[in-house]
């Protein structure tokens, strides 16, 4: 039976996901949703993004430039119990003159309350530890806290991940903050269509909203055989995101 939300919260919803949206040109753009592997069960996603429009500029001396590069990585998961997964990636991208490049790996592991997809309400906090080539960070070692927290009505739900991340090494290490939100609406069991948001805020201890990147994505989910598909186009709208991004997300249980 289908469960009718009030007009308070979805304005609530509305009013949050537009705060902070944003997108980086990152290997990995998508919202965690608490939905993990069964114990002894693996899966295999491969994410795709290509940045049509972007900066001409790397963040950083050295860095990428955005614009027309491809990022990617295949990431390898396992279910160790019904509230607990780990995770293997291992980022590249292709520039946009063509050169394929290796960007490290990424370890993680992800805690969440059990049968996540069952649940009105579900939460979850994700820990990773990254090591990066100096083409994809300005710091060789980094670690995120994912926090998760969802609220699912059908057919309305709504997903924040407060993200945090920081580096190792270097001089200075300022944990910078990227939420990331999602709203969607289920079709059906299988289908769903909604708005994923992105944010870089920076540095959280001096957060300037004018100088955030922010990117709305429209995007479209299959989850079923023979494999899951999430798909997004996304228009960054501060001047500081990419203005064009596409991504794709190919998952497979086994």
């Amino acid at each position: 039976m289908r469960c009718r939300l009030s007009a308070g919260f979805v304005a609530a919803a509305l009013a949050l996901i537009t705060v902070a949206p944003g997108a980086r040109a990152d290997d990995e753009i998508q919202v965690y949703n608490a939905e993990i592997n069964a114990p002894g069960q693996w899966s295999l996603e491969l994410h795709n993004n290509y940045v049509i429009s972007g900066k001409k500029q790397p963040e950083f001396h050295g860095g990428m430039v955005p614009d027309g590069a491809l990022n990617g990585t295949p990431e390898l998961a396992y279910g160790v119990k019904d509230w607990w997964e780990l995770g293997m990636y291992l980022p590249y991208a292709v520039t946009r003159d063509g050169d394929f490049r290796q960007g490290g790996f990424k370890l993680r592991t992800l805690f969440v309350s059990p049968h996540a997809a069952e649940r009105h309400f579900f939460y979850g906090v994700n820990f990773e530890l990254g090591y990066a080539r100096p083409l994809f960070a300005e710091n060789r070692w980094n670690i995120e806290m994912r926090p998760i927290i969802g609220i699912r009505y059908k057919p309305i739900e709504f997903i924040v991940n407060p993200i945090v991340d920081t580096s190792l090494g270097g001089d200075s290490r300022p944990i910078e903050f990227l939420p990331a939100a999602r709203l969607a609406y289920l079709l059906s069991d299988e289908w769903a269509v909604g708005l994923e948001n992105y944010s870089n805020f920076g540095r959280i201890d001096r957060v300037e909203g004018s100088l955030s990147e922010q990117t709305l994505f429209l995007v479209t989910d299959y989850s079923g055989e023979p494999i899951d598909v999430n798909f997004g186009v996304g228009r960054g709208y501060t001047s500081e995101a990419n203005k064009w991004v596409v991504k794709l997300i190919l998952g497979k249980d086994f």
